[in-house]
């Protein structure tokens, strides 16, 4: 155990359950690490799963989702949300990107991921990249 924190991101999320490379580290963290879950990962998880394999799968998918070692973060406060529009406007990067940034660093947590979208706030965010799809 390191004693580190991470953010999930929701390509983390997906990796573990589409079992892709990188799904062991994931694991890993799941199990020895503390892990929190900002809300926008939990959208994403299902409006993409719901898109690709249908209502069932996505409601499933959730519901072992919410079942996980790990603090679910409902809400953003005000400097997260300011972290967020800063990482947005200057980097140009989705909405659900900036806000899981934006939680991984106001929580000083490592941002578990394997999207290259984020590789420029390295010198703001604290990172580990999950092998990139090819």
């Amino acid at each position: 155990m390191s004693g580190d924190r991470y953010v999930l991101d929701t390509s983390a999320i997906l990796t573990l359950i589409e079992d892709e490379p990188g799904a062991e580290r994931v694991e890993q963290v799941l199990v020895e690490e503390e892990m929190l879950i900002p809300w926008v990962v939990l959208l994403e998880a299902v409006y993409i799963t719901r898109q690709e394999r249908g209502e069932a799968e996505a409601e499933r998918r959730y519901a072992l989702l919410k079942q996980l070692r790990a603090s679910i973060f409902w809400e953003a406060d005000e400097p997260t949300l300011l972290t967020a529009a800063r990482f947005k406007a200057d980097h140009r990067m989705s909405l659900a990107d900036a806000m899981i940034a934006a939680f991984a660093a106001r929580q000083g947590a490592v941002l578990l991921h394997k999207d290259p979208e984020y590789e420029p706030l390295a010198p703001s965010v604290r990172q580990e990249c999950l092998p990139y799809k090819t």
